[in-house]
């Protein structure tokens, strides 16, 4: 059997049960940058995650998060939004703000590994979803490109 071409992604699927423990060692093996678009911080979620990005800005690791503005959430998702983008701007992410229903989940590690998909990475619980992780640096790239983040991170 031959190896696939270099150039071929690797890309697998994960579901609710298995993303985070997939997500956590690509976060904590994160050498550069983190870049997270997620359109719900829930204070719950944050409390498994919130040890990890201290770990990444500590190692020098620059960390975007991207998410909606707290004005557009309500159900009490307003405040706990608040509250956690508050911790993250104290602890040196930058947090970018999102008016318009902004509704993408995904994440960009490196630019070389891209995860996307349904989960709201941030505040995800009880739901039923999926996510795909990619392993190419030229899909990631493109996505970051597609997205135009070149505007707000440099």
């Amino acid at each position: 059997m031959q190896d696939p071409p270099a150039d071929l992604a690797t890309s697998i699927l994960y579901d609710e049960r298995t993303f985070y423990n997939r997500f956590t060692r690509d976060l904590l093996n994160s050498k550069d940058e983190v870049i997270i678009e997620s359109p719900f911080i829930s204070s719950r979620r944050m409390r498994e995650l919130r040890h990890i990005f201290e770990r990444l800005i500590n190692k020098g690791v620059k960390v975007f998060i991207i998410t909606r503005d707290p004005r557009e959430h309500s159900d009490g998702y307003e405040k706990q939004s608040e509250y956690e983008i508050r911790y993250f701007e104290a602890l040196g992410v930058q947090v970018l703000l999102c008016v318009g229903n902004h509704h993408r989940k995904l994440a960009i590690l490196d630019r070389k590994v891209l995860w996307e998909g349904s989960l709201n990475i941030l505040s995800q619980t009880h739901s039923r979803e999926i996510m795909r992780r990619i392993d190419s640096k030229k899909l990631a790239e493109d996505m970051f490109k597609f997205l135009k983040l070149e505007k707000w991170i440099y």
